[in-house]
Formats: structure tokens, sequence, C-alpha cells
């Protein structure tokens, strides 16, 4: 994982709700998550359950919202997992993907694709 500047996560259809955090880059995982707290408190409405595997192998299932999410000066879009009160919140590969953002494998630093894929 990279730690990397802090994100601003932003409910869809409300504005002037944020809540920003220094987000850890997760590239084993694929959705992105949050304290459930701080989803509830921004507006952020459970419209999904999904089981998801945990690094020690195990798995459990989560509550989860759609999000907007601003980072790097890109805005994107998608499922923010409602975590237990104490994670480290995190930003899982779909985000980095659809905001055009890779992570640089020699230096472990993010940066912009010149373009991205469709």
């Amino acid at each position: 994982m990279i730690r990397k500047r802090g994100e601003t996560v932003i409910p869809p259809s409300v504005r002037g709700n944020t809540y920003e955090a220094l987000f850890l880059v997760d590239t084993g995982a694929i959705d992105s998550m949050a304290p459930s707290s701080e989803m509830r408190r921004i507006g952020i409405q459970p419209v999904g359950r999904k089981m998801y595997e945990l690094a020690d192998g195990s798995h459990q299932e989560y509550a989860f919202g759609i999000a907007q999410f601003e980072f790097m000066g890109e805005i994107t879009g998608g499922r923010i997992i409602f975590g237990p009160e104490d994670v480290e919140p995190f930003l899982g590969v779909t985000a980095l993907e659809a905001a055009g953002v890779t992570i640089d494998p020699a230096t472990q630093t993010l940066k912009k694709l010149p373009a991205v894929r469709l």
C-alpha cells in the first residue's frame, strides 16, 4: 500500500457535506472503504451488501454506498464500503483506474495517465 495525500468523498447528490482523510491506496482491493459513521454523516446511504474476501483469506459481508471521489485534481464515482469505525480509509483500484491514476512500481508513487482507457 502507498500512503498519499488526503482524499475527499462526496455523496453524488449532496454538495457541501464532505469527508476528508488520508486514504491508503490498496492495490489489492477492488472497492474503497471508510468508517460507516462518516459515510452516514455526509449523507451516503447503503444501497446494497456484498461479500468481500479480506487479506487474511476470510470472508466478510459489508454494506456499500455510491460516492464521488475527488483526488489529484480528478473526479470519479464508485462503491464505498461502510467499514468499521476504526478502519483506516483506503481507495481501491476501481477508483484509481476510473480517475486515470496509476501506481509507478519503481517509485511507489501515484501518477496521472495521459489518457484513460475506454
